[in-house]
């Protein structure tokens, strides 16, 4: 099971840095995703909804990320890690699918495998702070 999420969250991931690095449309960029015919039809559709999702909640998601990571607005961040945040917090906040600790290590482990070295502590410490002043999972 984890492994087919774990896909899911890549593909979400590569759709979500696509989208914010281009001008592509969403339909568009989803159905790539879905004619790449490299995903199992579980993994296909909890990608499409973490996809949908983030982009649903963006701008709640960067005014979270902005509050947490001061030093670090989300327009200044890497597009890897903003994405990778966008996708934890929507888990974390907006999605009951998933056990917090496991949005955060996951989140983590797509910081190691994408991001910078410096990236997997940042995720980390932003996504902590976040679950601690909202008190989720207590």
């Amino acid at each position: 099971m984890a492994g087919i999420r774990r896909q899911a969250r890549i593909a979400a991931l590569q759709t979500l840095y696509e989208l914010d690095c281009t001008k592509h449309k969403v339909e568009e960029a989803l159905a790539r995703l879905r004619a790449g015919e490299t995903l199992a039809q579980e993994a296909l559709i909890f990608s499409e909804e973490l996809v949908k999702g983030v982009l649903q909640n963006k701008s709640e998601l960067d005014a979270l990320i902005k509050k947490f990571a001061p030093a670090f607005p989300p327009e200044q961040m890497s597009i890897i890690d903003r994405n990778i945040l966008r996708l934890a917090i929507f888990e974390i906040l907006f999605n009951d699918k998933t056990p917090f600790k496991v949005a955060i290590n996951e989140a983590v482990e797509l910081a190691k495998k994408f991001g910078s070295d410096s990236s997997p502590r940042l995720i980390n410490g932003v996504l902590g702070s976040i679950t601690t002043e909202r008190g989720v999972g207590q």
